[in-house]
């Protein structure tokens, strides 16, 4: 399968019981309402500041912007990362995966254009050598399209099965929410539709390249098999 540049972020492991559970609450609750209500990606100490709670104990929990916004994206697509089906028909598992979790999409999309605005401020501070903190990581949608994918496994030749999970991933996830409200200005409904089609359309593509490459394989053997010499008439 195909291989992540980067590992993952993984989210903080929140407090089991008591003051300090309660204290995490508090704080990632108001990182998800900040970003709701305003769009950017609050600071640490801002989030200190509105829970009126101290910086040094914020600070504890969520040591910089990448792990805040690490366990609010958690908070919000925890259900989806975790889906598993046993449907044994691989479109129709892809089907069932959009369905069940644009909608999700669409309730935290404040949430999700806020790790995409820190992934990219990152990787240009990244890149000017000025980044001063862990980077975010993405990349859950590579194990969920993982599983989504797996029924066509045997129907696929590796390379065609990587290049369709690498496509998928460009159409599941905020990225679609971006470009066709943004620039088309499509409602909800309509970037759910248009995204499940382009999955269609990659989905048959990759059946067809599979087809290709099956029956190119098949003429090779052809040639390669000597012809039985002709009876005499």
């Amino acid at each position: 399968m195909a291989r992540l540049k980067h590992p993952v972020s993984a989210p903080p492991t929140p407090p089991e019981r008591g003051v300090k559970a309660a204290t995490f609450k508090l704080l990632l609750d108001t990182a998800m309402e900040l970003i709701h209500l305003d769009g950017h990606i609050p600071s640490v100490a801002e989030v200190a500041v509105r829970s009126k709670v101290s910086r040094a104990t914020a600070y504890r929990y969520f040591p910089s912007r990448s792990a805040l916004i690490t366990a609010v994206i958690d908070a919000s697509l925890g259900p989806v990362r975790t889906l598993a089906s046993d449907t044994p028909d691989g479109r129709a598992r892809v089907h069932e995966l959009f369905e069940q979790t644009f909608p999700r999409f669409k309730e935290f999309e404040p949430q999700l254009r806020a790790a995409a605005q820190l992934s990219l401020e990152q990787w240009a501070l990244e890149r000017a050598g000025l980044l001063e903190e862990e980077p975010y990581r993405r990349g859950h949608r590579v194990r969920i399209l993982e599983h989504a994918i797996a029924p066509l496994g045997k129907q696929l030749p590796a390379p065609v099965r990587d290049r369709l999970h690498r496509a998928l991933s460009v159409v599941y996830g905020i990225e679609p929410y971006v470009i066709l409200k943004d620039i088309w200005g499509l409602n909800d409904r309509e970037v759910e539709r248009t995204a499940l089609w382009m999955a269609d359309a990659l989905i048959d593509a990759a059946l067809r390249d599979a087809e290709a490459a099956a029956a190119t394989r098949a003429a090779r053997r052809l040639r390669l098999v000597p012809r039985e010499p002709e009876a005499d008439a």
